[in-house]
């Protein structure tokens, strides 16, 4: 199979004069800021990378694990799957997959996963693909009528013979993970909801280097106190940009044989709000993204560091990863067989500070919720003789009422 490729529609399906010519060939929304907002020129700006990172690679350190469920007693044990190798055998690892699918998800809100079968026709993994190159569509019924399944046409790269190739899978070839969705056809994009303040930043940071390129923080217009010819006032012009100009010229002192009068004509950075208009849209980026300012190492959020670290880290759990590790679950839980289920496990993410574990751990063994040697497991610690015995204050559990009160 040729690699996966974005679509590329043709002549006869897009105009000249198209909006959206931007978006259908590169990918890319074109913002009110007048640039253009694709992956690389949005994860071009520090805090939305760092946000995406923060949530993808934390998503990634994450194992997935399998669980079968005993429906006698409602427990869960591991159980060996696919999902070890999520993409195949000899493929991603598990922190590339899980990352890669929280890319699509967190740029383009749709994740694609073509099924990987072996040759006795099971299911052994599934491969990411490009969302920019599926297109997901409702299949008609004989009446021309949507039906509720889907198909998802998936461009491919160049034919040996030169030729764009495509293909069509039903979504028993092909899994589909979903952002927010208007229609259930497709997930919404932060890039193109979130075009114009993200093309705002863009502006503004080429505006930053081209001011900083220039070597000069103002421009202006510079008037001769004599009289110059044309020829005259272009080098005037050409010899102030020579010796002021450039990030090699700053700070430089320049010397002109001329009675010149300079008229400031552009506003300073801190007349123009330059930094407070940067610091704004790292806000404005933590809103979109659900990532606290503070992790996008915003020098004006509040910091919570020491034992806010802990709570930070159950709201950025429970309000911003749940909603990508819940819809990859349930989406995976269903290509597993029953009554086995896909779940994320957040214990490392969550652990608390030694201390208070330990301290939990000791309230827990002493109400009896946990054996002496379950303890010690947690804290990656050899059992010890007789530590399996669930005790309560110190009293084993099976011992009747009188003997308890006796040893109380």
């Amino acid at each position: 199979m040729w690699p996966f490729r974005r679509r590329k529609p043709t002549a006869s399906t897009i105009s000249i004069s198209d909006p959206l010519l931007i978006e259908k060939l590169f990918g890319g929304r074109h913002s009110l800021a007048g640039v253009t907002v694709t992956e690389n020129t949005a994860l071009g700006i520090s805090a939305f990378f760092r946000a995406g990172s923060l949530i993808c690679g934390t998503l990634a350190g994450l194992p997935i694990r399998a669980l079968r469920i005993n429906k006698a007693d409602d427990t869960r044990q591991r159980a060996t799957s696919w999902l070890e190798e999520p993409a195949g055998p000899g493929s991603y690892t598990q922190f590339e997959w899980t990352e890669v699918v929280s890319w699509h998800l967190f740029l383009h809100g749709n994740a694609y996963l073509l099924h990987r079968y072996n040759g006795a026709g099971s299911l052994v993994g599934l491969y990411p693909v490009h969302p920019l190159a599926v297109t997901p569509q409702w299949i008609k019924d004989k009446n021309g009528t949507d039906t509720s399944q889907k198909e998802f046409l998936v461009s491919l790269g160049k034919s040996p013979f030169g030729k764009a190739q495509s293909v069509t899978y039903d979504e028993t070839r092909m899994t589909q993970i979903m952002g927010p969705t208007l229609d259930g056809l497709r997930g919404l994009s932060v890039l193109g909801l979130a075009r114009n303040g993200l093309g705002t930043s863009i502006a503004s940071d080429n505006a930053a280097a081209k001011m900083f390129g220039n070597g000069l923080s103002v421009s202006g217009m510079v008037t001769p106190e004599e009289d110059v010819t044309p020829d005259e006032a272009k080098t005037i012009k050409d010899d102030l940009n020579a010796k002021l100009t450039g990030p090699e010229n700053a700070g430089e002192i320049a010397v002109i044989n001329r009675k010149l009068k300079f008229q400031q004509l552009s506003l300073s950075a801190e007349d123009a709000q330059f930094l407070q208009s940067r610091q704004f849209q790292v806000q404005e980026i933590a809103r979109w993204t659900g990532v606290p300012s503070n992790l996008l190492m915003d020098p004006g959020a509040v910091s919570t560091w020491g034992t806010g670290v802990e709570i930070q880290n159950r709201g950025l759990h429970r309000y911003t990863l749940t909603a990508y590790t819940g819809r990859i679950e349930q989406r995976l839980t269903r290509l597993l067989p029953k009554p086995q289920i896909a779940e994320f496990d957040y214990t490392a993410f969550l652990r608390p500070s030694p201390e208070q574990e330990i301290e939990l751990l000791i309230k827990q063994v002493d109400a009896g919720l946990l054996s002496i040697n379950d303890a010690r497991r947690i804290r990656n610690m050899p059992p010890v003789d007789g530590g399996d015995v669930v005790r309560v204050r110190g009293v084993p559990i099976t011992a009747s009422p009188k003997e308890g009160a006796a040893a109380a």
